[in-house]
């Protein structure tokens, strides 16, 4: 039986919009944005700054070298939210239903302090709540220093939360983070960005 559920971030709960992002990057002097910004998981100074090995500071002052300009925070924030393309509130809704249920729900995304900036404000959902508003922990990339698919991170969530990987779903659109998550022993399911996966779970969960 289902009792935990594990979200990802962007994909899932968020749309996400990759080519914005790159678009919003190439416009602060990032020449090979395409190619620095994978659509699953980061390289170079993005990686490190979503595996937690550099900071937000560290990130910016980086950044500003390669684009031979001084770069801002707010503008290294707007370009890295360029990925949130849409928060349908039908996702919301369905993880405070999950909740009510009885289910724990979990975020773990591999995610950096730009993006979080925004997700963990009131400014979130609209409606003056953050993420942890809709769920009952946060476990995230760059706090934690390591990243998804690494088994690693999915036994520090089973561990931390005492909950087992045959009573838990993880819900994710990267097929190489599910595999990850399968070979452990944890259910999954895989909808693909911007899909609506409501009724989905629903029907899983019955």
């Amino acid at each position: 039986m289902i009792r935990n559920i594990i979200f990802d971030l962007g994909g899932v709960i968020i749309t996400l919009s990759h080519d914005e992002a790159v678009r919003r990057f190439q416009q602060l002097g990032l020449k090979d944005a395409p190619q620095q910004l994978d659509p699953y998981t980061q390289g170079g100074i993005f990686g490190q700054l979503e595996q937690g090995l550099i900071d937000a500071e560290t990130f910016r002052s980086e950044f500003s070298k390669q684009v031979g300009r001084e770069v801002t925070f707010d503008e290294c924030r707007h370009a890295w939210l360029g990925y949130a393309k849409e928060l349908p509130q039908r996702n919301l809704d369905c993880l405070l239903r999950l909740r009510a249920q009885g289910y724990k729900v979990i975020l773990l995304s591999n995610t950096n302090p730009y993006m979080m900036s925004w997700v963990m404000s009131p400014e979130f959902d609209g409606h003056g709540h953050d993420i942890t508003h809709y769920v009952d922990a946060c476990y995230l990339s760059y706090q934690h220093k390591v990243m998804k698919p690494d088994p690693m991170f999915f036994t520090k969530v089973l561990a931390s939360e005492n909950i087992i990987p045959d009573e838990t779903l993880f819900v994710d659109d990267g097929p190489r983070n599910v595999a990850a998550a399968s070979q452990m022993g944890i259910h999954t399911f895989c909808p693909e960005n911007g899909a609506d996966w409501t009724t989905a779970i629903d029907n899983y969960l019955k």
